[in-house]
């Protein structure tokens, strides 16, 4: 992600069959005889990517060094983009149905990504998958821009007000001692498995949630801010392939990769995922994204390249939760993606939208494996499919609006 200062059982139970009905390698699919698929906006966060400049804090105490990494900090690695081009030619078979030639004539695709270089990585990663040899345009702002689309708060794209958001934040969450203690266990298991003879590795500071200095943001302090960094190293230490005796030094198995998971899928808890966060988060995309499916001339496929705040925001959004194998529920995995489909009834005239989870498992991003997992999703609010106009009124609701 960019630097940044209970569900029914019964839900639960429709998404683990979603999962088990769904083959590991998507084939175009077989529409209703009375639909066509006319669109599709995909938002998706970057492939694996090596660790980021202080996302393990320096005072965090381990028995070992750190594993070594093939490229510079933040940077896609080759594992990553490989991982990348696989999601692409799954997505050229997938959405077949859009009639996208194999070299897409101008203006029928348009790829666009945040200015973070694993971000512009992963859509020309994605390109050769999804359009290999052909001419795929990978737009973005010139590097060092800020893009209000996926980096809104730093763009002060939004009338952001931080005691507002913290107050959505604290009724989310309960309040971050509430969230600390949700999450004991899994900060336990991290401590276990960064080893170090102190017992407690991670820094322990107060947990609290501020505005940040400039008043455009919001900054988090205490365990789950520590630790989530060091999750998400782990993740990403597993989806590189490296061997297991680094991945955690040897301390970390792909159950327990799912359980410290449930750390940095926290931090969107406070970033994200309240109402508030996400009608902010998720504004200008958002905007984007209504404006594609419903201009009269668009690209038949938009996929923007973002990070995993764009894609958990956009989820909150949308009231859907996240769901993958080998990820804790709402830690987006590298590569994941949400689509939305503009559907046509040749019958009627009438328009309506489907939304997915499109993702890899972790298993085989580790092993590059051609297996990707599509999870449709309920639309809370809608019926599904979910008509067009409704779909618009649901999301401009939920997002707030953009500054001219």
């Amino acid at each position: 992600m960019p630097a940044l200062p209970p569900v029914s059982a019964a839900f639960r139970a429709a998404i683990g069959l979603s999962l088990s009905i769904i083959p590991a390698v998507t084939q175009a699919r077989t529409l209703p005889r009375d639909l066509r698929l006319e669109r599709v906006v995909m938002l998706m966060r970057h492939g694996v990517r090596a660790p980021l400049a202080g996302e393990v804090p320096d005072s965090t105490r381990t028995a070992q060094p750190w594993p070594t990494w093939p490229v510079p900090e933040g940077q896609v690695t080759p594992h990553g983009a490989a991982a990348m081009r696989l999601l692409g030619r799954h997505d050229r078979r997938w959405l077949a149905p859009l009639g996208l030639a194999r070299c897409p004539v101008p203006g029928s695709i348009r790829i666009w990504t945040n200015t973070a270089s694993r971000t512009i990585a992963s859509g020309e990663a994605y390109v050769q998958g999804f359009a290999p040899g052909c001419h795929v345009a990978v737009g973005h702002r010139p590097v060092g821009q800020t893009d209000p689309i996926f980096e809104p708060l730093s763009a002060r794209a939004t009338a952001f007000v931080p005691r507002e958001a913290i107050a959505s934040i604290d009724r989310h969450t309960g309040g971050m001692d509430a969230l600390v203690a949700r999450h004991r266990p899994a900060l336990a298991r991290i401590d276990t498995v960064l080893g170090c003879e102190a017992g407690v590795c991670s820094p322990v500071t107060p947990a609290t949630v501020s505005a940040s200095a400039d008043g455009h943001g919001i900054d988090l302090s205490g365990p789950i801010r520590a630790a989530s960094g060091t999750a998400q190293v782990l993740l990403l230490e597993e989806a590189e392939g490296m061997p297991r005796r680094q991945v955690g030094w040897g301390r970390a198995n792909p159950a327990t990769i799912a359980q410290v998971g449930a750390v940095h899928a926290a931090l969107f808890d406070v970033f994200t995922r309240s109402p508030y966060m996400a009608a902010h988060q998720a504004s200008v995309l958002g905007q984007r994204i209504i404006e594609t499916l419903t201009a009269r001339s668009a690209p038949r496929l938009d996929v923007m390249v973002g990070h995993d705040t764009n894609v958990t925001a956009l989820a909150a959004a949308l009231h859907v939760d996240l769901d993958a194998p080998g990820f804790a529920r709402n830690d987006i995995a590298p590569g994941g993606a949400l689509v939305v489909e503009r559907l046509r009834d040749t019958r009627s005239g009438e328009r309506f939208v489907r939304l997915y989870y499109r993702v890899q498992p972790l298993a085989a991003i580790r092993v590059l494996k051609a297996d990707v997992v599509v999870t449709p999703l309920t639309i809370s609010g809608c019926a599904s499919p979910c008509r067009l106009d409704r779909f618009v009124t649901l999301l401009r609701s939920r997002i707030a609006v953009p500054r001219p």
